[in-house]
């Protein structure tokens, strides 16, 4: 029997190895913000934004300090899109598609928090000032009309041991942004200056956080 015999093509064989989800993971979800979930989000300082268009898939981390991304309602979430590398793999997704998943992320705590919904692209101005830090507006809002939302259980968080003592790696045994982009470019960064890459990068993230 090959390999292919042991690839699951059908939604029976899915469920025929996996059985019924348990009820707790079912009467979790919502669609709308509960006081709970409302409390999660506010204290999250770091999310996953996963998008979809023409161009694939897309899965971008985002994140500022608590309290950053604005709870308009129990429906609608709004998040300033701040500096970046003008990529705009997200937003060119949500332009074309629409939908978006978020996965908030809570330094210390198990559970995650995963909301399913639409998205669209803002730039008013009085939203945009709204979301200003230092004087330093965000080119644009992603305004989120909620379709789903449940907590994720802890195990993996436990299983890998995000906040544990496995936390922080030696840095120095991983590779830096400046190599990272020489390998990845191969031809293309022949005159990229890994050197200089790295002797800037410290002041320049700091310089354009915002």
């Amino acid at each position: 029997m090959t390999a292919e015999h042991h690839i699951i093509t059908s939604l029976t064989q899915l469920e025929a190895v996996y059985g019924v989800a348990a009820p707790g993971s079912i009467i979790k979800e919502t669609d709308r913000l509960t006081a709970a979930y409302a409390a999660m989000i506010a204290a999250s300082p770091f999310v996953v934004v996963a998008t979809s268009g023409a161009g694939g898939l897309d899965c971008s981390p985002r994140g500022d300090a608590s309290g950053w991304v604005r709870i308009v309602d129990d429906r609608t979430l709004m998040l300033p899109d701040r500096r970046g590398n003008n990529r705009v793999d997200t937003l060119r997704n949500i332009v074309e598609d629409g939908r978006i998943g978020l996965l908030f992320l809570i330094p210390g705590k198990g559970e995650t928090l995963r909301v399913n919904g639409t998205a669209r692209v803002s730039i008013e101005p009085d939203l945009l000032a709204g979301f200003a830090v230092d004087g330093k507006a965000p080119r644009s809002v992603i305004v989120v009309a909620i379709g789903s939302v449940y907590f994720q259980c802890a195990r993996a968080i436990m299983r890998s041991a995000l906040w544990g003592p496995r936390a922080e790696f030696d840095a120095a045994a991983l590779p830096t942004a400046g190599r990272m982009t020489v390998e990845a470019g191969g031809e293309r960064a022949a005159d990229f200056d890994e050197a200089a890459y790295m002797k800037a990068l410290p002041a320049r993230q700091k310089a354009t956080l915002y």
